[in-house]
């Protein structure tokens, strides 16, 4: 994986990875690839947030599950929370994988709510070899290389407003990809994101107090069993930890805006016991809270 991506577990040996929330990290990153290596190096991984595959010119490269011919032009949405297997791919001549922060889009929302957006819905296709192919017409092929090229280019200089300018870029992008996947998410809106729409909905409404995986249930009409089957199928991530991460947005979110101690963001955020919060905050951040602050450049206490 790129460095903006980092190991937080493992789901049956396969590791999961989180794209890192931090201030120096940029909102999007893009990795080159060929022959000699592409994402995740080769080994099979698994990633809960968007990765969006380019192949300007394809070789002999073979994707998916049985493997198939890839062509020049070729894009492939690559599922949030499903094992991707990169060793399917013999050779390529040249091609990027965009990784982005689905938080940084401006209507995305908090991280337990991205799934709900218009833009990023072809990121559940739920397809069991974890990639959906889109095939970009010709008369568009030029247009993504040079927006993916903008972008590197963005982050290579980290001018001003390069943040923004990253995700403009990006967001033309997204548009492509909703519009090629039309059908794709209509069969998503079929299928059982009402049920997953609804358990954001309640975390969204709910983190700021105690909320368990009996209470979201509850909430939506399931037991829990079934939700946990249901959420942990098509995101990776469980209930809890959907809950635990909407905490760790707005946490973060308040120790760089605000100057308010850590123990009324641990209130605020649902996590009444300030040594647990900071425990959490550590784990998911690789930092204590203080430290976040002190790099966001917030406020101290």
């Amino acid at each position: 994986m790129s460095e903006v991506a980092r190991p937080v577990g493992y789901r049956a040996g396969v590791p999961v990875y989180h794209y890192r929330s931090a201030p120096e990290t940029p909102p999007v990153s893009v990795l080159r690839f060929d022959a000699t290596g592409g994402p995740g190096h080769g080994q099979r991984h698994i990633h809960d947030f968007p990765v969006l595959m380019y192949i300007e010119r394809a070789g002999q490269m073979t994707l998916g599950d049985p493997p198939r011919p890839v062509l020049d032009g070729d894009a492939y949405v690559l599922a949030a929370g499903q094992v991707v297997d990169p060793t399917a791919v013999n050779a390529i001549t040249a091609g990027r994988a965009v990784f982005f922060d689905p938080t940084a889009l401006g209507e995305a929302g908090p991280s337990s709510s991205w799934r709900s957006h218009p833009l990023l819905l072809p990121f559940l296709h739920g397809i069991p070899s974890g990639l959906l192919r889109l095939r970009v017409p010709p008369a568009r092929q030029p247009v993504w290389t040079a927006t993916i090229a903008a972008i590197e280019t963005e982050l290579a200089d980290r001018a001003v407003g390069y943040r923004q300018a990253t995700l403009a870029h990006l967001t033309l992008l997204l548009v492509d990809v909703a519009r090629l996947a039309t059908d794709v998410v209509g069969d998503l809106r079929r299928s059982d994101e009402p049920l997953l729409a609804e358990v954001f909905d309640v975390i969204e409404r709910r983190f700021t107090e105690p909320l368990s995986l009996r209470d979201v249930a509850s909430n939506v009409g399931v037991t829990p069993g079934y939700l946990t089957t249901v959420v942990r199928q098509r995101t990776g991530r469980t209930v809890l930890d959907w809950i635990t991460e909407r905490r760790m947005v707005q946490a973060r979110r308040l120790l760089a805006e605000t100057g308010l101690p850590v123990s009324e963001i641990a209130h605020r955020v649902g996590i009444p016991d300030a040594g647990y919060f900071a425990r959490v905050f550590r784990h998911s951040n690789g930092m204590t809270p203080r430290a976040w602050r002190r790099d966001a450049g917030g406020t101290p206490t």
